[in-house]
């Protein structure tokens, strides 16, 4: 259970390299329950091993973090450099001098997707007046929408190619390709 002090107490150990995170831990019929993980970095940054897993703090929140910040010593807090900015972690960051925060790929992902389905619902409404029901197009390709493009079947290309070429779905085509694009830069990482 002290693990992590043991790391945090010695000055030096960690070399300023720190990340901090959100995980699922468990899902539940009542709700997803986070934690915020704290990993040291330093081995993967200078390249001598596996990053170390610091503590897990129930909650996602920048109070979480926060508070669990405030049970560090000054100087290993003053060494913390990486924050996920996705959660409100980077909320914290004023609790942190010299933080950069930063955004995983797969978040900066999500909210691509999430502006793909705001598009989506925005162009279905204008043109029908109502949300997607399930025999309009828009709504049946949701899912699709959202397939990396190397990764659709040719049923799935059909049924794009049928919707994309309907010009009033002009929108919707250009969020998808953008959403496309962004994802073909990080599998060239």
């Amino acid at each position: 259970a002290e693990g992590h002090r043991l790391l945090t107490d010695k000055p030096g150990r960690l070399d300023n390299v720190v990340g901090a995170d959100e995980h699922v831990w468990r899902h539940t019929r009542c709700g997803d329950k986070y934690i915020t993980v704290v990993i040291d970095l330093t081995p993967v940054s200078i390249g001598n091993g596996p990053s170390r897993l610091l503590a897990m703090v129930e909650g996602r929140s920048k109070q979480s973090f926060k508070t669990w910040l405030a049970t560090q010593p000054q100087a290993w807090c003053d060494g913390v450099r990486i924050v996920d900015g996705f959660t409100g972690l980077d909320g914290a960051t004023g609790e942190i001098p010299k933080v950069i925060t930063v955004m995983a790929p797969l978040h900066v992902i999500r909210l691509a997707g999430d502006a793909l389905d705001l598009c989506r619902r925005r162009v279905q409404a204008e043109l029908h007046g109502t949300r997607g029901r399930k025999h309009h197009p828009l709504y049946q390709a949701r899912r699709t929408l959202h397939t990396g493009a190397g990764l659709l079947t040719d049923k799935q290309k059909g049924r794009l190619d049928a919707l994309l070429v309907n010009d009033w779905h002009v929108e919707v085509e250009a969020t998808w390709g953008v959403y496309q694009t962004m994802i073909a830069a990080y599998r060239t990482l």
